[in-house]
């Protein structure tokens, strides 16, 4: 997929959605794979910023899908594991070789991130992670409070009550 097809699923061309394009291709380069057409490939990422769209996109990684996981670590970091090889990668922006001159300028540094030599701008490394489960189709059952469908995963048991997260009181 191209950068200018990510920009129109993103809706806006910034330097965090390039950030996230560098991140997807590198781990996709570091993992000889091509991307996920249901869930063999998984994404862990620890941001929810607008680089993650491009992950979303180049890896085919998706919440739908269940392979992608987000941690809200607020890292520039995205883990990608194939379950084809078992091999993992972690990949980080650190932006250490950001010359002052694009800093300060949206268009340019978003420029410059796509054309950057890799190793100024990003840190590959291999991981070992446990390889989590495939998603799981789970039952709907009707919360007692509002009446709506809810993943019985999520019910919460009060006294005789089956509730929904905000029903219970609770937030997610």
């Amino acid at each position: 997929m191209q950068y200018d097809e990510i920009v129109q699923f993103h809706g806006h061309r910034c330097p965090g959605l390039a950030i996230g394009y560098r991140m997807a291709a590198a781990a996709l380069d570091a993992l000889s794979s091509l991307p996920s057409a249901d869930e063999e490939l998984l994404a862990i990422v620890e941001n929810d910023a607008c680089g993650v769209d491009a992950l979303q996109c180049l890896t085919g990684c998706t919440f739908g899908k269940g392979n992608l996981i987000f941690r809200d670590y607020g890292k520039q970091v995205y883990t990608v594991y194939s379950r084809h090889s078992g091999r993992g990668v972690r990949v980080l922006f650190h932006g250490r070789g950001t010359p002052d001159e694009v800093r300060g300028d949206r268009q340019k540094r978003e420029q410059w991130i796509l054309t950057a030599p890799r190793d100024e701008i990003l840190s590959v490394a291999e991981v070992t992670i446990t390889e989590p489960e495939r998603a799981r189709i789970r039952k709907s059952v009707l919360c007692d409070g509002c009446g709506e469908p809810v993943m019985e995963s999520r019910i919460r048991q009060q006294g005789a009550k089956k509730l929904c997260i905000p029903c219970a009181g609770e937030t997610a």
